[in-house]
């Protein structure tokens, strides 16, 4: 595939000369799959191509809202680089699984800013597009994570690329009114895409306006970083819609999650990752600040867990509406390296203001640490959640 779409023989030719960076994965060969489409309008326009995206990009990446995009096999944007994709634009990708995604390695960006009248949409191209259908967004940046210790980086389940790092306000670059639609494809037993995936970004990073709709695997996922995620949307998300772990430290404000036939949890969170352990020195766990949430369930016995807190995890919760779950909140975790109550007990986990409708518990204490219902919640009634009905108007799908 060009490196840029460019008009001109010269560009072309030149383009034809640029190599694939190296990184954690295999060589990627970069195939011009090209099919040109040029039509002519009434009013004498000219159509654009449908391009075919692929492989390992070592320059920028410019997308003309005049073409037509497609992915077929994995994106990867590598350091130094930035795809810019303008506003209105649909990108769709093969419905082939996993092995379909685009990824924002450490060092690079990507400048996605539709508008609210002309959102940005990567979707399957299936004719019947269903959860699953093709990987995901993938975006790396070098913030602190705890599943390691001092400068070293982890590796992400899809992809193989390193993430994280000691730079809190590192800068992946823009999502502003973007859509993720089908996504999820499953590479193994264990690895699986969501719908985006964030691995030690920064809080320099800008995500907002973005919704995850018919995902088959978990709708946000964060793995570390500081990122700070406002104004987020999560439909019929087949695993869990908002997942934390690695020691995520950033803010989520303004979210709404609404579960479909076949969901798990509103909330997974984790203190750190439990395959690979708390390797952080000194110590430290997932600890974000969640502002404005509504979540909506299927009905309290239809549906298990609001929320789900293990691992040590801390959280601040502010202004909450909880609807139709069996329980609320499920605090799992020991007195040992798993502190999740301990959370509780010295303050870093608290809920101020909160409304449970249709939840048969309020709160499920499974960590081995004594605390009360009045220890973890205050202002219980007082919870409105997010006004999604003003900010999600017209931009989001499902709802």
């Amino acid at each position: 595939m060009k490196n840029r779409i460019l008009l001109g023989f010269a560009l072309l030719a030149a383009l034809a000369l640029t190599s694939c960076a190296s990184d954690d994965t295999a060589d990627i060969n970069i195939t011009d799959n090209s099919v040109t489409n040029n039509t002519t309008t009434g009013g004498g326009n000219t159509g654009g191509q449908t391009i075919f995206l692929s492989g390992t990009y070592t320059t920028d990446l410019t997308l003309d809202a005049n073409n037509t995009y497609k992915i077929n096999g994995s994106l990867i944007m590598a350091a130094g680089t930035t795809l810019t994709i303008p506003p209105c634009m649909t990108i769709e990708a093969l419905a082939g699984g996993a092995d379909v995604y685009i990824a924002i390695s450490v060092g690079a960006q990507i400048d996605a800013q539709g508008t609210a009248d002309c959102p940005i949409v990567f979707t399957s191209d299936a004719a019947a597009p269903a959860a699953g259908d093709w990987g995901g967004l993938i975006i790396l940046g070098s913030a602190p994570i705890n599943s390691v210790s001092g400068n070293a980086t982890a590796t992400s389940e899809i992809a193989s690329l390193p993430y994280g790092g000691t730079v809190t306000n590192d800068n992946s670059g823009t999502l502003r009114y973007v859509r993720v639609q089908y996504s999820g494809g499953s590479a193994d037993g264990q690895s699986e895409n969501n719908g985006v995936s964030f691995y030690g970004v920064g809080n320099q990073t800008t995500v907002e306006y973005v919704q995850v709709f018919e995902g088959k695997d978990d709708g946000f996922e964060f793995f570390g970083g500081t990122v700070n995620a406002d104004y987020i949307s999560v439909v019929n998300s087949q695993d869990d819609s908002i997942d934390w772990t690695e020691g995520y430290t950033g803010t989520i404000t303004n979210a709404y999650v609404k579960h479909g036939a076949d969901h798990d949890k509103g909330i997974e969170a984790d203190g750190f990752n439990t395959d690979i352990g708390n390797n952080s020195s000194p110590i430290f766990f997932s600890a974000p600040n969640v502002t404005n949430l509504t979540i909506i369930g299927l009905g309290s016995a239809n549906s298990s867990e609001a929320i789900r807190l293990r691992a040590g995890t801390r959280a601040i919760f502010n202004n909450v509406l909880l609807e139709g779950y069996n329980e609320g909140f499920d605090l799992d975790g020991n007195d040992t390296d798993s502190p999740t109550g301990a959370g509780v007990t010295s303050g870093e986990t608290q809920v101020t203001d909160i409304t449970f409708t249709d939840i048969t518990t309020k709160v499920k204490n499974d960590t081995g640490v004594m605390f009360t219902e009045a220890d973890l919640i205050a202002g219980d009634g007082n919870g409105t959640g997010t006004d999604y009905a003003t900010w999600g108007a017209g931009w989001t799908v499902g709802n």
